[in-house]
């Protein structure tokens, strides 16, 4: 049997998502491909399939914990045989010493206890054993020095966290530490598995790119049998750092590891008021977030650490107390029971998200709607003369595909709606690709997958796209990166019915599309009322980037491209 670990693949991001469920135990058989976790990020949920076939001996995580890619989640015992592997492997024998069969002391023995050997007298094997290396590597001891990776345009960041000591054990992608700029919070993860020598950095200083912060000794390079006690005087020397009881000694994912194994080195709760704030990224971002000031929040965690519930039951107690702020009166509680029976559901994290989101986007963003009708007559023909083409193909060739090529050949032709705000408030981004979400309803919530490049499609490719994304977010199988890089979002209620309606904008795009149903209506032709199709669209926009006349000019020719087909659609 041979030992195999399951880590986390690329999720699409290099931001932490949650562990939401935990689908296997210890003692599980597993599948390839067969799910084991459900991680959640603020815009959807994705289901982690295991590498490896076999017996689960150790999960190494639990809900709750924040993964990224290349953390390990479990370790499984696969069914190939390695025979090596279960040999006992004697000591190599010196010249003299029998080698076959022989009860010879292993790289774990320790100390002249071995009976006599025939050839050697005690004295002599004493003698030397004394003289035997205690164990050599079986490769030469190699040192990493461990640096700080490419952290983007980030000058000198502050080092808010050290998650390991000198002498820990990890493994590649273990956290080593956290940084904090004023944007966002980075784990430093360990470039390979290994001891940590030494740490050059402690908590507060500040860092930058290419700086050292650690050296490792390579896994290949360790000792086999037990090494020189290092003093503690060479320790202090090597690491001018904070106390270790003032940070955390493991990551999360490191203590559910040595749960089994010797009994962690837990540094005592931090008190309070000693200017020590023990909390992770996660939480201190979502602090910021919320302007809240940790030193005043009572912590609830393990050894006092922070929880994203102590930050959220702060503000409550806050708007309880003074009110929402920013003059909106708080919305009174009320007991519905009293009415009649009633069911308390929990919202789904995405549904949550889209309800922050849109918020966040209803408040800072002031929102301008104009409305046309697009006569789609002729379009509607030759979209049913291809049905067949269509069936061939084996795609649904559906209005949509349509509206999102016009979008984009719009969105080349007035490029004041293909940009976004620089949050210095003095800058514009022109975007210079043309990538467009569309809504799906989704069990789960609203989802916004992203074709990308549309300009550069044909209507085949994107009507196979469409039904692909689709239904990718309807089995709930969307990744962060399928919906993220989006220049104009497009709503479309047209299967559902509606006259009408007011979409929001989703912010930092400055634009969204909403499509209702298409209806049949009398249409002077010159001579007499002829039935033609008309297709109602309602285009909102941020004020602040788009004026009314570039709205006017956007949908005047959108509604143009979708009236005329034959100078756009080319399908063959």
């Amino acid at each position: 049997m041979s030992k195999q670990t399951v880590k986390v693949p690329d999720i699409g991001t290099d931001q932490a998502a949650e562990v939401a469920e935990v689908l296997v135990s210890e003692g599980d058989s597993v599948e390839v491909e067969q799910s084991i976790i459900v991680l959640e990020t603020d815009k959807a949920s994705v289901e982690v399939p295991s590498s490896h076939a076999g017996k689960v001996i150790s999960v190494l995580v639990k809900e709750g914990d924040q993964l990224k890619t290349g953390a390990a989640i479990m370790e499984v015992q696969t069914e190939a045989e390695d025979e090596a592997a279960d040999e006992e492997v004697p000591v190599p024998a010196e010249q003299g010493e029998p080698s076959a069969g022989a009860k010879e002391p292993t790289a774990d023995y320790e100390g002249p206890t071995a009976a006599p050997r025939d050839e050697d007298t005690r004295e002599e094997s004493e003698r030397k054993e004394s003289k035997r290396p205690e164990a050599q590597p079986t490769e030469e001891a190699k040192e990493i020095n461990v640096p700080v990776p490419d952290i983007g345009d980030a000058g000198d960041v502050e080092v808010i966290e050290i998650s390991v000591s000198v002498d820990d054990e990890v493994e590649e992608g273990d956290t080593l530490l956290v940084l904090e700029s004023d944007k966002a919070s980075m784990e430093i993860p360990s470039p390979a598995s290994g001891k940590v020598t030494k740490l050059l950095v402690g908590e507060g200083d500040k860092v930058k790119q290419g700086q050292q912060i650690a050296v490792l000794q390579s896994a290949g390079g360790k000792a086999a049998g037990k090494a020189p006690e290092e003093k503690p005087e060479a320790k202090r020397t090597e690491r001018p750092v904070s106390p270790p009881e003032q940070r955390p000694t493991t990551t999360p994912v490191q203590q559910t590891r040595s749960a089994t194994q010797a009994p962690a080195q837990l540094p005592p709760a931090v008190e309070a008021g000693d200017g020590s704030i023990y909390a992770g990224p996660a939480v201190r971002k979502l602090a910021r977030q919320l302007g809240v000031d940790l030193s005043k929040v009572k912590p609830s965690g393990p050894r006092n650490r922070y929880t994203k519930e102590d930050v959220r039951s702060y503000v409550k107690d806050v708007i309880a107390r003074g009110g929402t702020g920013a003059g909106i009166p708080q919305v009174p509680a009320v007991d519905f029971a009293k009415f009649g029976e009633i069911k308390r559901v929990k919202m789904s994290k995405i549904k949550r998200s889209t309800a922050a989101n849109m918020h966040r986007a209803w408040l800072n963003v002031p929102h301008v709607t104009q409305f046309d009708d697009a006569d789609i007559t002729a379009l509607e023909s030759f979209r049913k003369e291809k049905k067949a083409e269509a069936e061939k193909r084996g795609v649904k060739l559906t209005p949509l595909p349509f509206i999102l090529k016009a979008c984009a050949l719009t969105l080349k032709a007035e490029p004041s709606f293909n940009v976004s705000l620089d949050p210095d408030g003095e800058h514009m981004i022109e975007k210079q690709y043309i990538h467009i979400g569309m809504a799906v309803d989704a069990p789960g919530g609203l989802m916004v997958p992203v074709i990308r490049d549309v300009d550069q499609k044909d209507i085949w490719q994107l009507a196979e796209e469409t039904v692909a994304l689709a239904t990718k977010a309807r089995d709930g199988k969307l990744l962060p990166k399928d919906m993220q890089g989006g220049c104009f979002s497009i709503s479309s209620l047209g299967a559902i019915g509606g006259q009408g309606f007011t979409p929001v904008v989703n912010t930092p795009e400055v634009g969204i599309l909403g499509v209702s149903k298409a209806a049949i209506k009398p249409f002077w032709d010159g001579e007499a009322f002829v039935p033609h199709t008309f297709l109602p669209l309602s285009l909102s926009y941020d004020h602040r980037a788009v004026n009314g006349a570039d709205a006017g000019r956007f949908l005047t020719h959108l509604v143009g491209l979708l009236s005329d087909y034959r100078e756009w659609v080319d399908l063959g």
